[in-house]
C-alpha cells in the first residue's frame, strides 16, 4: 500500500514540476528583458531542469531534486511578481487612450470617447471627444459579439441606449503598442495592458463589421433601465481605476468577458460562472439560458437574425448607423 501511495504521490509531483516548467519557460520567453536568443536558452534550460528533476523524482535523488526545483521556482515567482504593467508606451492609436468618467448627478462626462473615422486598418481619422449622458435618459443594454477566429472566440462590445436612440458602446480591449498585434498565448503572460474604450458604435462596432471583415452579431438584453444604469456607471469606475493604476490583459483571466462579468457581479448580478465564459463564442448561448435574451424564438432563429453584416455594409459607417443594423433583431422588451 505505502507503494502504491508513493507511485501516486510521484506521477502527481511529476505533473506539477511539468506544468510548473511549462509555464515557466513560457514566462522567461515571453516576458524576461533579454535578447531573443538569451530568452530561449534561458526558457529552454529551464524545461530541461523540469524534466531532469521529474526524472529525479523516481531515484533516491528525488528529496534533493525537489529542493532545488522548488527553490529556482519561487525565485522566477518572485521575478514574476515585480513585472508590472507600464502607465506609458507608444500606444497603438486606437488604444492611445484610456476613457475617465465624472458624475455630477445624473449627468455624466466622459472624457477621451473614441469617435474614430475608418476607412481601413490603416487608414483612419483619429478623434477622441467629451461627451456628456443623461443617466435618467436609460433604457436599455444590447450586446454585440464579433467573431474573429471561428464560433469558439469572440469580441464583446456592451452598448447602452438611451431615450431618443442614442447610443454609448464599451469594449474591453488589449492596450497594444504601435506596431503590436493581439496573441492570446502572450497575452497569457503580462505582455499588454488592458484598456476600456468608450465608443460610437459606428467606430467600435463598425471598424469591426465594415473594415475587418469579421461575423457580428447583435443581441438585445432583457435589462431593466435600473441595470443599464447600474453596469454602465460600473464602467465608468473600471475605467477611472485603469486610468491611476494599470491592470494587466489576460486572455483567460481579464479579458473582454470575465471583465464585464466581475462589473455585472459588482453591482449585485447573478453571473454564475460558466465555461462559455471562457470559450466565449457561446455567450449568446449562455445569455440565452439565463433568459436574458428573447426566449420567445428558439436560440437557433434568435443567431440568424443577430447577424448585421450586411445591414451595416449597406449604411456604411454613417450616422444612421446604429438605427439601421438593428432593424429585424428580435427585442425581447417588445
Amino acid at each position: 500500500m505505502r507503494r502504491v501511495v508513493w507511485i501516486v504521490f510521484g506521477i502527481l509531483a511529476a505533473l506539477f514540476i511539468l506544468l510548473s516548467a511549462s509555464w515557466a519557460s513560457l514566462a522567461i520567453w515571453y516576458r524576461l528583458p533579454a535578447p531573443i536568443f538569451l530568452r530561449a536558452i534561458v526558457a529552454v534550460l529551464f524545461a530541461l531542469f523540469g524534466v531532469i528533476t521529474v526524472v529525479a523524482l523516481f531515484t533516491g535523488w528525488r528529496i534533493k531534486a525537489a529542493l532545488a526545483f522548488a527553490i529556482v521556482l519561487l525565485l522566477v515567482l518572485g521575478w514574476w511578481s515585480t513585472i508590472e504593467p507600464p502607465a506609458n508606451a507608444q500606444w497603438a492609436p486606437d488604444v492611445a487612450r484610456q476613457v475617465t468618467g465624472v458624475r455630477n448627478g445624473d449627468i455624466l462626462t466622459l472624457t477621451d470617447l473614441r469617435d474614430f473615422d475608418w476607412r481601413s486598418n490603416q487608414d483612419f481619422s483619429e478623434r477622441w471627444t467629451t461627451r456628456t449622458y443623461d443617466l435618467s435618459r436609460i433604457e436599455r443594454i444590447d450586446l454585440f459579439m464579433s467573431y474573429w477566429a471561428g464560433p469558439e472566440m469572440a469580441h464583446m462590445i456592451l452598448s447602452f441606449g438611451f431615450a431618443g436612440g442614442e447610443q454609448l458602446a464599451w469594449s474591453v480591449e488589449v492596450r497594444r503598442r504601435q506596431g503590436g498585434e493581439f496573441s492570446p498565448i502572450a497575452d497569457l503572460f503580462k505582455s499588454n495592458p488592458l484598456v476600456i474604450i468608450a465608443a460610437d458604435e459606428r467606430d467600435v462596432v463598425g471598424v469591426r463589421s465594415n473594415v475587418r471583415g469579421e461575423d457580428v452579431q447583435l443581441y438585445r438584453l432583457r435589462a431593466s433601465p435600473e441595470q443599464a444604469r447600474a453596469l454602465l456607471l460600473q464602467y465608468v469606475a473600471d475605467a477611472n481605476a485603469l486610468a491611476t493604476k494599470p491592470e494587466f490583459y489576460n486572455s483567460i483571466t481579464t479579458n473582454c468577458t470575465t471583465t464585464v462579468a466581475k462589473m455585472m457581479r459588482a453591482v449585485g448580478d447573478v453571473v454564475p460562472f460558466d465555461w462559455r465564459l471562457i470559450v466565449n463564442g457561446y455567450l449568446p448561448d449562455y445569455a440565452y439560458d439565463r433568459g436574458a435574451l428573447d426566449t420567445r424564438l428558439p436560440m437557433s432563429k434568435l443567431r440568424m437574425l443577430s447577424h448585421i453584416d450586411k445591414r451595416a455594409e449597406a449604411i456604411g459607417l454613417s450616422e444612421g448607423f446604429s438605427t439601421a443594423i438593428r432593424v429585424d433583431v428580435p427585442d425581447p422588451k417588445s
